[in-house]
């Protein structure tokens, strides 16, 4: 059973944008920093982009180069993925994770996760 829900995913071509929302329980959200992951077929999970539990300091991968953005809104328990500029390359299965204290940029690094959303990207 996932601790986190994420939404937003869909089939998009090259080019458009797409937001992705995760909702997590008050108890989980609260003073947690968020990150989003994603993982390809045959492909190990990798990160995406992070954000502390004040929405103060982001960060992100280096092969999103400027595309995407994370944010939070704490009073709705919710993070956000604005992802810009599309490639069949962003295709992947997206996940919200959360976890105590500072962000981390490793999956092994987050206590709770989503079941995932699917992004398609076609060219």
């Amino acid at each position: 059973q996932a601790q986190l829900v994420e939404s937003g995913g869909g089939l998009v071509q090259a080019g458009d944008s797409l937001t992705l929302s995760c909702a997590a329980p008050a108890l989980t959200f609260s003073k947690s920093a968020m990150g989003w992951f994603r993982q390809a077929p045959g492909k190990e999970r990798e990160f995406v982009s992070a954000i502390t539990w004040r929405g103060s300091r982001t960060y992100h991968a280096e092969f999103v180069k400027g595309r995407f953005t994370i944010s939070r809104d704490n009073a709705k328990k919710l993070v956000y993925l604005q992802m810009n500029s599309l490639t069949p390359q962003d295709t992947a299965v997206y996940y919200c994770a959360a976890r105590s204290g500072t962000p981390s940029l490793t999956w092994d690094g987050y206590d709770y996760w989503g079941q995932g959303t699917q992004v398609t990207v076609s060219s």
